[in-house]
């Protein structure tokens, strides 16, 4: 019975995180971001809510509630999606669950004293 129990277990922790991902998508173009989007960013003195204002020509703008800002540029390299900034330069990935789409920006350098933001599009 114990061996069933912890067979069964082991089979639903292997399955349920693969459900719970969210779907990378694949952009064609960076108008694809063009929009506003809310989310997150870990700054120096930990995570802070954030704004973003995506251009039609990948161009963008960062703020958070402190008053921190950059500024940069979404492109797109060999079928990868990167950005520099005023501040980083790094990969980002574009990802769609349940009606919600993410992108996550990750610094290439990873002792920059800034790191990984995530935002959600608002419009």
């Amino acid at each position: 019975m114990r061996i069933d129990l912890v067979l069964l277990l082991a089979a639903a922790f292997a399955i349920l995180p693969l459900q719970g991902l969210a779907a990378d998508k694949q952009i064609q173009d960076v108008k694809e971001l063009a929009g506003s989007w809310r989310g997150w960013v870990t700054a120096e003195v930990g995570d802070e809510r954030a704004n973003m204002i995506v251009q039609a020509d990948g161009t963008y703008k960062a703020s958070t509630i402190r008053g921190t800002t950059a500024e940069g540029q979404f492109y797109l390299q060999d079928g990868t999606l990167k950005y520099r900034s005023s501040r980083t330069t790094g990969t980002a990935t574009l990802s769609e669950e349940g009606g919600t789409t993410t992108i996550t920006i990750t610094p290439d350098d990873p002792s920059y004293r800034t790191g990984r933001a995530q935002y959600e599009r608002i419009k």
